[in-house]
């Protein structure tokens, strides 16, 4: 049986990913690309997935997955012995899931257009406004999805998937100092979650220690 394939960027999206194929021990191989710079690498994910965008996920039956949140959701039924999501009987099923759609469809998006704001808007005062606003919106959706944060997990007592999310996106904009102060509970799921070799593993890839 060939293995999954994950295309992926350093300290990407693909990083989450990554440790849930870890956890969920499946066969598996990475591929490290710098999906924005031109060359072949990028015209075959183009040629794969027309978004251009990392993680992109390959199965072993060919199946191209290219949104997170399905790619957990797979792997959970793949290999549910790895707890990525609550079963579809458990009473904390619909929170995890609309917990995993709001990072995907709130959180992730403010990424997308506040990274280069001129590539929407054009040089101009116009870019930073929106640089602002969207950097704006992002800590109040975070701070809103605080309230929601469970201990030690997300989910409470409950490992899923939704920590392997807050391990690498507390390491994002606005960075783990903000995190500690303004949304203390998330913060304190994102440490949690980074006790698992498995993710302890994969931080250390993706977010090394800066060398002096």
């Amino acid at each position: 049986m060939k293995p999954y394939e994950l295309i992926g960027s350093m300290g990407c999206g693909s990083a989450i990913v990554e440790m849930a194929l870890a956890l969920a021990r499946v066969p598996h191989t990475l591929t490290d690309i710098p999906y924005l710079k031109p060359g072949p690498q990028r015209d075959r994910l183009l040629r794969i997935n027309p978004l251009g965008q990392v993680p992109t996920m390959v199965t072993p039956d060919g199946e191209v997955l290219t949104e997170s949140a399905a790619m957990m959701l797979h792997l959970h039924d793949v290999a549910p012995r790895a707890g990525l999501a609550p079963p579809s009987d458990d009473p904390a099923r619909p929170r995890f899931l609309n917990l995993l759609i709001r990072l995907v469809a709130a959180v992730y998006p403010t990424f997308t257009y506040g990274d280069d704001p001129p590539q929407w808007t054009g040089p101009g005062p116009a870019a930073e406004h929106l640089r602002a606003r969207v950097h704006a919106r992002r800590a109040d959706i975070w701070q809103e999805i605080e309230r929601y944060a469970g201990a030690p997990h997300m989910l409470g007592a409950r490992f899923s998937a939704l920590d392997l999310y807050l391990a690498v996106m507390t390491r994002w904009r606005p960075g783990p100092a903000w995190f500690a102060e303004y949304c203390p509970a998330l913060s304190a799921v994102a440490r949690a979650a980074a006790e698992k070799p498995e993710v302890a593993g994969v931080l250390a890839r993706h977010f090394p220690p800066p060398t002096e």
